[in-house]
């Protein structure tokens, strides 16, 4: 069975933005169930899974034989697994939605590409912004800023629901904190994906106070606060 990518490109998509992405513009990235009614990414991209209705039995039977038996996988909204499922963490989180933001460019910023994913790695091991891997850089537009020629900011996209893009991995060395470096990156990846049509979102740990402090400086609201769930397959 293969699925149909949805039609809906309003703030809908935004309350399953995992499926909404590979079943849209990160199709690429996807591999679905034996019955198209979960997915999840390339695991060397994101470590999120994704199910067409979290609420149908059957999806959650097609991401776990999608996964196979005792594996670990994460999915993000307000799911309630069905009965066998581990919950291995439960995260509370906040959805921000950017469209009131003001996007612009960074001259200072760069293109970060395969050649600096050892650096980008590095960067995030310091820093802990959340899950970057090999290739989530291959997800969207990832833009830096240097000093002394080493990396010590960076922002980027990771899910791409359609008519949207999803700022992530915003990471400041913190020997460089305090420049409004974080800022400029975030407005610059807003700027690039609203060159394409996009508008901005982010997630973010309701528990990181100070990053969702910024979020709201800069304009982004609160759209719903979803769960990031670790869970453990029957």
């Amino acid at each position: 069975m293969s699925p149909e990518s949805g039609t809906l490109c309003g703030s809908e998509v935004l309350d399953n933005p995992v499926w909404a992405a590979l079943t849209g513009p990160h199709r690429g990235f996807a591999e679905f169930g034996p019955a198209g009614l979960a997915a999840r990414y390339a695991r060397d991209a994101s470590p999120f899974s994704a199910l067409a209705d979290p609420e149908d039995p059957r999806a959650w039977a097609d991401l776990a034989a999608l996964a196979g038996p005792g594996e670990e996988v994460w999915v993000t909204g307000l799911p309630t697994p069905p009965p066998g499922w581990e919950a291995l963490v439960t995260l509370p989180g906040v959805q921000l939605d950017g469209r009131a933001v003001r996007a612009e460019a960074a001259p200072e910023a760069v293109r970060l590409g395969r050649g600096d994913v050892p650096e980008m790695l590095e960067l995030v091991g310091l820093t802990r912004p959340g899950p970057f891997l090999d290739r989530t850089v291959e997800l969207g537009t990832y833009l830096g800023i240097r000093h002394g020629g080493r990396l010590v900011a960076m922002a980027g996209e990771r899910m791409r629901p359609a008519g949207w893009s999803e700022i992530s991995a915003v990471c400041t060395h913190p020997e460089h904190r305090g420049r409004g470096l974080a800022a400029r990156l975030i407005r610059a990846v807003a700027a690039a994906a609203r060159e394409r049509g996009d508008s901005p979102f982010l997630h973010a740990a309701a528990s990181n106070t100070g990053a969702v402090r910024l979020y709201g400086s800069m304009g982004f609201t609160l759209r719903r606060s979803p769960l990031f769930l670790g869970l453990r397959t029957p």
